[in-house]
């Protein structure tokens, strides 16, 4: 009886991780394909390739982490217990998602600055 709680917990938390990992995931690189597009200058087999391989680890570091902080301690197993403890694990991942986001935000923003860096170059080497 007393691990009953325990699986209600996991029950309730890992399908809100899972879910929560794919939209993000699904939004971020279902947009970020512009980004790539841009950074490899419109070739678009290395550029969907490329968001699929960054897609791949966000997937794998998302959900290594939500799995990782899956051990939910309760301690005196009250059902209060239990919405406290998923409300942290549920809030905590949910922030660590938008981490997560902005950071592979960052890098995209970044990569783009790079490819337009690049190309004002290579215009100026070829003015010459």
């Amino acid at each position: 009886m007393e691990t009953t709680k325990t699986l209600i917990g996991y029950v309730i938390y890992l399908p809100i991780a899972l879910f929560l990992t794919y939209h993000v995931s699904k939004t971020l690189f279902r947009n970020s394909k512009v980004y790539m597009l841009d950074i490899f200058k419109g070739r678009e087999e290395i550029a969907l390739a490329t968001n699929k391989l960054f897609e791949t680890g966000f997937y794998l570091l998302n959900l290594g982490f939500a799995l990782m902080i899956l051990d939910m301690n309760l301690y005196d197993n009250t059902y209060q217990e239990l919405i406290e403890a998923l409300s942290y694990k549920i809030g905590g991942f949910a922030i660590y998602l938008g981490v997560m986001l902005f950071l592979n935000l960052y890098f995209f923003f970044r990569g783009k600055r790079k490819a337009s860096q690049t190309a004002r170059e290579e215009k100026i080497i070829f003015k010459a």
